[in-house]
C-alpha cells in the first residue's frame, strides 16, 4: 500500500469519506461526464471533478483500494460500439461493480452476482448503440492494478493509457454463441430512452 503514500492528505480524506462502493457511484454520478479524448488518473479525477468510462472505472479501482477492497477493473468488450470498463468489487461472496457511463442503465451494480459472467450479463440489456442494437459480447477477468504501482497509476499527472492498452490485449470470454447473437432483436423504445436519460452529446 506504500503507493497510497503518494495521495495527499486531502486526497486521502476525500477517498476515505467514499468508504462504500454505493459512496463512490454516488461521487461518479455526481460529477459531469466528459467526452474528451483523455485518460486521467484519480488524482486528475479529483482535480477535474469529471470522468469519462475509463476515468471513472480506475477512480472507483483507487477508491475501493483506499476503503480495503483490491482495485479490480473489467472490460466489457461489444460490438459496433465502444468497450466499457467496470470497478468490480466482493461482498460476501458476490460481485458487483461501481462504473461511470454516460447511459443511465450501465452504471452501478450491487453486490448479488453470484459469478462474472452473471455481473457482465447484467449490463446486456441496457448495453445498445444509438441504432438500438444489443451490442455487448464479451467480458475479460477482473485486472488488479496494483500491477501498475510502478507507473503511479493512481497519482500521476501523464496519461494512464497502459491501463487501457492491457485491457485490450487480455484475453475476454464470449458471452454467447454465433446463433443467440444472430437472433438478438433490437431494444425498445421505452428502454431506449431510459437508457439515453442524462446523455452527453
Amino acid at each position: 500500500m506504500l503507493s497510497l503514500n503518494n495521495f495527499s492528505a486531502r486526497e486521502l480524506r476525500s477517498l476515505r469519506a467514499m468508504n462504500t462502493p454505493a459512496k463512490i457511484q454516488k461521487f461518479l454520478d455526481d460529477i459531469p461526464y466528459h467526452l474528451a479524448d483523455t485518460a486521467w488518473s484519480p488524482r486528475q479525477v479529483l482535480e477535474h471533478r469529471s470522468a469519462h468510462c475509463l476515468e471513472g472505472a480506475i477512480f472507483a479501482a483507487a477508491a475501493l483500494r483506499v476503503n480495503g477492497y483490491p482495485p479490480l477493473v473489467l472490460d466489457l468488450e461489444a460490438e459496433k460500439d465502444t468497450d466499457h470498463v467496470l470497478a468490480v468489487y466482493q461482498q460476501n461472496g458476490c460481485w458487483g461493480a461501481v462504473a461511470s457511463s454516460n447511459y443511465s442503465t450501465c452504471r452501478f451494480r450491487s453486490p448479488v452476482y453470484r459469478s462474472l459472467r452473471e455481473l457482465a450479463l447484467s449490463y446486456f440489456e441496457g448495453y445498445f448503440n444509438l441504432r438500438g442494437e444489443r451490442t455487448l459480447r464479451t467480458f475479460s477477468r477482473p485486472v488488479n492494478l496494483t500491477r501498475f504501482d510502478k507507473q503511479n497509476w493512481m497519482t500521476t499527472t501523464d496519461p494512464v493509457w497502459f491501463i487501457a492498452d492491457y485491457l485490450l490485449d487480455i484475453p475476454h470470454t464470449r458471452l454467447m454463441t454465433p446463433g443467440v447473437e444472430r437472433g438478438l432483436t433490437r431494444v425498445d423504445r421505452r428502454l431506449f430512452e431510459a437508457g439515453l436519460h442524462g446523455k452527453r452529446d
